[in-house]
């Protein structure tokens, strides 16, 4: 597994008339677990934590790194190593098909046509999408356009892949394909959610509120946790 560390982060943006919006503050972690989830909610900081990961956002203060590159200083090395799958999938999905995605994904890897168009056909088969490959993204259901997104991240083999509320979008029975799909991989997986569901296939869990790391350990633990978190103010009116 690899080694992602956070250490002393800070994430602040200007706000009119203000001096600046903190949106993260003090966060430190090193994650070498296989499956990392990252519940709390909205507005907590989760999806800015997840995007420090591979240098989609750059820290304020402190530092991310990833194998012991600077996500700041060594962002396209990183990107390389970490995958990103947004939480809606039609804003990765770029091409008119998904096919069309892959293969873009694959452009850099595989110069020659040929080698590619097989290599974006075994990634596309090893999720079972063969027979969506060329249908319009905009025909596809959410979790089979997210399953599309997945593929064109994975085509390229990344070691780290996070993914920022992949199943927001899914009814059920895609829920349950998403789940077992990332059941079946290899890499690294850090993932942000609201389904404390998911959040128990986990090997950590971190709970983030207003902007720090309230609580970290065992999903079961963290899921009761931020249960608790969740009805304090209820439970105070």
């Amino acid at each position: 597994m690899s080694r992602i560390e956070l250490a002393g982060v800070r994430v602040a943006v200007p706000v009119e008339d203000q001096p600046e919006r903190l949106i993260l503050d003090g966060l430190s972690a090193v994650l070498t677990e296989q499956r990392v989830a990252v519940i709390g909610a909205n507005g907590s900081g989760k999806s800015t934590l997840l995007r420090l990961l591979n240098g989609l956002i750059a820290p304020t203060a402190g530092t991310v790194t990833v194998d012991g590159l600077d996500t700041g200083r060594d962002g396209r090395a990183v990107r390389q190593r970490v995958g990103f799958v947004f939480t809606d999938p039609l804003s990765q999905l770029v091409m008119p098909t998904g096919r069309e995605d892959v293969e873009l994904s694959l452009r850099r890897r595989q110069r020659n046509r040929t080698e590619r168009a097989a290599a974006a056909q075994a990634v596309l088969d090893r999720f079972a999408l063969g027979p969506l490959a060329d249908q319009s993204v905009y025909d596809l259901s959410g979790g089979e356009r997210q399953l599309m997104a997945l593929a064109a991240v994975l085509a390229v083999d990344p070691d780290v892949l996070v993914l920022d509320e992949p199943s927001t979008l899914l009814d059920l029975r895609n829920r349950e394909l998403l789940r077992r799909s990332l059941a079946g991989l290899a890499q690294q997986i850090v993932f942000s959610t609201h389904d404390l569901e998911l959040a128990l296939d986990a090997d950590r869990t971190l709970v983030v509120d207003r902007g720090r790391i309230a609580f970290d350990g065992a999903p079961a633990d963290a899921v009761t946790f931020y249960r608790a978190l969740c009805s304090a103010p209820s439970e105070a009116a």
